[in-house]
């Protein structure tokens, strides 16, 4: 359905009301979400000192978090589906604030393991609950923008999260925590109070908004109940027919890579610039490694809206993955601080504020349940490759006896997903996503 000519001042309202209530809020929930699942890319080095925690329990307590989001991802998103956002979304964020807090009692390997897991299963739903929301609130012509100005939150608690991390690592025996432990409680609380304010900020559709008008709420629902009834119209899904698409398991094996490739920018890219640098991981590097996620940040702003306003969304994602791909596999010979925050600063921009642009595709290609469920199984399955990429890496390193060949190989991987996003061009997409190539 096409939005009538009187009703687009109305819609155009309605966006941009959206736009300032909820992205701002919703971006710093997914700030704190990052960083509490990448705070111990930060604390690695103090928290392997202090516990004398080996690099392959490191790295397998650092993937083991994707394993619990994973098995949990498409349930949570269908119960977010039929009890709303706002109770929901409120519950994860307590939940996992509490136990990354808990984080400050991981002294054993076993520990580890299980709070990292916990702390999965409680994150579990998030982000597809997220994604899955943003298309209650804004037509597709609008999905990209709006799900990077979410995104930005990635970024953003790396910007903002490595100087504060590296700040409270500076701090020993406050309340008679040492430093890694008082950064794992002060950012895991900070979550639950944000999801106990969720509760009460955050509404479940635009029906429920008192801060919307009524002209503006039947416009906006014009268009999204029009998109919807042409997302049907291409082929119903059930909740787990979507596996049987090849479409769908093609946006799986895309963001399945991407997160293969993006993952040691989180858990080893800290601790690699600390390398190089001495050895500890203090404000200074908390600062350098803010740069290149600030870049990303620019980054994301500026090609969700080109992507927007040219439709060429799949072309941007190639070109952002390739660019970034490369960068990833020069830090196999990168030793200079310099050059390594260089290489970051094309790699990270590449590999994450391609993201959003990315996730345009599926959210219009799935509706109704299907998109409940496609959008949860993409997540989850392709954050199998969160678990995998650290193991990937150490298992390189022993095997070609270099603490960088890790690298090389997971760049390698990454670059699937840019075949698999040509296969998808030339797998003749149906209507909803024609216009996205």
């Amino acid at each position: 359905m096409r939005t009538q000519r009187s009703d687009a001042p109305a819609l155009d309202r309605a966006v941009r009301k959206a736009t300032i209530r909820l992205l701002p809020f919703l971006a710093l929930m997914l700030i704190l979400a990052f960083l509490d699942r990448a705070n111990i890319g930060f604390a690695k080095i103090a928290y392997q000192a202090d516990t004398g925690i080996s690099e392959a329990a490191y790295a397998l307590g650092a993937g083991i978090f994707f394993i619990g989001y994973a098995l949990f991802e498409v349930p949570s998103n269908l119960i977010m589906h039929r009890v709303g956002a706002r109770m929901w979304l409120s519950r994860i964020m307590v939940s996992w604030g509490l136990v990354s807090a808990s984080m400050l009692f991981a002294h054993t390997e076993n520990t580890l393991y299980i709070l990292r897991f916990l702390l999965g299963v409680c994150e579990a739903g998030f982000y597809p609950g997220v994604l899955l929301y943003l298309t209650y609130w804004f037509p597709s012509k609008n999905r990209a923008r709006a799900i990077g100005l979410f995104y930005l939150g990635v970024p953003l608690s790396l910007v903002l999260g490595g100087p504060l991390s590296g700040f409270l690592l500076n701090f020993h025996e406050v309340f008679g925590l040492t430093n890694w432990q008082l950064m794992f409680a002060v950012e895991g609380l900070a979550a639950t109070i944000v999801g106990v304010i969720a509760f009460f900020y955050l509404d479940n559709n635009p029906q429920d908004a008192k801060w919307l008008s009524k002209e503006e709420k039947a416009a906006l629902a014009a268009v999204l109940e029009g998109e919807e009834r042409k997302k049907l119209a291409n082929g119903g899904h059930t909740a787990m027919g979507v596996l049987k698409d090849p479409r769908v398991l093609a946006f799986i094996g895309v963001y399945f890579c991407l997160q293969v490739g993006a993952a040691p920018l989180i858990f080893f890219l800290p601790s690699k610039l600390a390398a190089s640098m001495g050895g500890h991981i203090t404000f200074a590097v908390g600062l350098l490694i803010a740069i290149p996620w600030l870049c990303s940040a620019m980054t994301i702003y500026a090609v969700t809206a080109y992507a927007d306003r040219h439709d060429n969304h799949r072309r941007v994602v190639m070109v952002m993955v390739a660019v970034g791909t490369l960068a990833l596999a020069s830090l196999l010979w990168i030793s200079s601080p310099l050059l390594i925050v260089i290489a970051a600063c094309i790699a990270i921009p590449g590999l994450t504020a391609s993201q959003p642009v990315f996730w345009s595709l599926p959210t219009r290609y799935l509706g109704g349940t299907a998109a409940a469920s496609g959008i949860a199984f993409i997540v989850s399955i392709g954050n199998v490759g969160s678990f995998l990429s650290p193991q990937i890496k150490v298992f390189a390193d022993k095997f070609f006896a270099s603490s960088n060949a890790g690298f090389m190989v997971l760049a390698l991987i990454c670059s699937i997903s840019v075949l698999l996003l040509l296969w998808l061009r030339r797998s003749g997409s149906p209507g909803a996503l024609v216009r996205a190539y």
